[in-house]
């Protein structure tokens, strides 16, 4: 089989320059080449001059907008792909800009793997799982989500567990709870559920509870009529509509104000809601899952989570493991990350001595699986090398083996102690600042 055609092009078109850069440090993490425009008309500037393998443009914009730059970008360079990418999401849009021609359309913030994995698509041609790629769940190395190049990672007893749980729990309908630290996948495996689940083909939905306020929080999720309060335009339909007979994912639930979550209870409870400032009432099928890292039942002590909602929320709880629990796993994790970002850069996938191996292994991995692959990242673009020695680890890693040295031959400042100890301690408890 050849291989697809790689996108070498692309020209990002943002308003905001931290975005543009963004998305710029990750397309050249992947070996593509990316020209930066500020608004519409500088995009079609660029467009007049010189081909693009791939267009990715943000809807709001001022003097042109986004829908506008589409519709003249169809009409001059027929046959230009288009992403569009927004942080604004609504039904309303995501239709419109399927009917001009957009390939894909992204929502604001959205990850590195949701990037790829549009580029895949287009790449591809749309194909989805890869021919040869296990048609189940399960792999020996781990789960593959489906549709997409995104594993969850790992053979050892409690991750085969978890893969069991994923297998029961992804047919049916039921709310899930996933719980862990920060770091350890629990939007993946909110993927997982998903991607094999009876809604697979329809909308996944995530919204960061902890990124939005209240009042912006509850007209994203519900919507709001023309009106309803100031600086309501227009009529505005909701994420919840939009996920409408697919899956809305809640990470960091624990964020949710009370007001919202008593909201949240009674649409899970009546599967309706209304906008903002309407009296039509909306009938919801969705399934939720929520993750996080958090102890609800803390959070309910303390006044801060609505108990009953706890309850409608875990009806199928799944607890992920940190890394430090399976550190059998690690080996694995470093193949995947070293194939992966070895293929992004083109270049040699370097082997890893024993030593650094064992180091690798040892680590507290307080970030977990996070932070090792920010770690093996960092690696592969600092250090060329073929052989990945215990050197060409971060001093912070290589030098943490072993128990806590109270003294050292030389006398040194008590403020490098105090340091070395909160080191320490932070090393022993996973991470857990309250615990240390």
């Amino acid at each position: 089989m050849s291989r697809p055609k790689p996108i070498k092009r692309v020209l990002v078109v943002d308003d905001e320059a931290v975005v543009r850069n963004g998305i710029r440090r990750a397309l050249e993490g992947r070996g593509t080449e990316a020209v930066l425009a500020a608004d519409g008309m500088e995009a079609l500037a660029l467009l007049d001059h010189q081909p693009f393998d791939l267009v990715l443009l943000d809807i709001r914009m001022p003097d042109m907008d986004g829908m506008s730059a589409l519709r003249e970008i169809q009409s001059r360079h027929p046959g230009t792909p288009v992403i569009m990418i927004t942080g604004y999401p609504t039904i309303d849009t995501a239709v419109e800009c399927t009917k001009l021609g957009a390939q894909d359309y992204l929502v604001k913030p959205f990850r590195l793997a949701d990037l790829e994995g549009s580029l895949h698509k287009l790449e591809t041609g749309g194909a989805g799982t890869p021919a040869g790629s296990p048609s189940s769940p399960s792999s020996e190395r781990g789960l593959q989500i489906t549709g997409n190049r995104d594993f969850i990672i790992g053979d050892s007893p409690e991750m085969e567990a978890l893969f069991e749980k994923i297998r029961k729990v992804a047919p049916t309908d039921s709310t899930v709870l996933i719980t862990g630290e920060s770091g350890t996948g629990k939007e993946l495996v909110a993927r997982a559920i998903h991607a094999y689940s009876r809604r697979k083909d329809r909308e996944f939905v995530a919204v960061d509870c902890s990124s939005l306020v209240e009042t912006l929080l509850e007209s994203e999720l519900f919507g709001h009529v023309k009106g309803s309060f100031t600086g309501a335009l227009d009529t505005k339909h909701g994420l919840f509509e939009l996920a409408n007979h697919g899956t809305f994912f809640f990470d960091e639930i624990s964020n949710l104000s009370l007001k919202i979550q008593a909201k949240l209870l009674r649409v899970i409870q009546e599967r309706e809601f209304m906008k903002v400032g309407d009296q039509k009432k909306i009938r919801l099928d969705i399934r939720i899952i929520s993750a996080s890292n958090r102890d609800l039942h803390e959070s309910i002590e303390a006044g801060a989570f609505r108990e009953d909602l706890f309850y409608r929320l875990s009806v199928v709880p799944i607890r992920l493991p940190p890394l430090r629990s399976r550190t059998d796993d690690v080996p694995l994790l470093v193949e995947h990350f070293l194939s992966r970002f070895s293929n992004r850069i083109n270049r040699e996938v370097p082997l890893v001595s024993k030593e650094a191996m064992e180091i690798l292994k040892e680590y507290a991995w307080p970030g977990n699986v996070r932070e090792l692959e920010h770690t093996i990242e960092r690696v592969l673009i600092l250090e060329d090398t073929d052989v990945i020695r215990p050197g060409h680890l971060p001093s912070f890693i290589s030098q943490r083996q072993g128990d806590f040295q109270m003294f050292s031959e030389d006398p040194f400042p008590l403020e490098e102690l105090e340091r070395q100890y909160i080191r320490f301690v932070l090393q022993r408890t996973g991470g857990k600042k309250t615990r240390a």
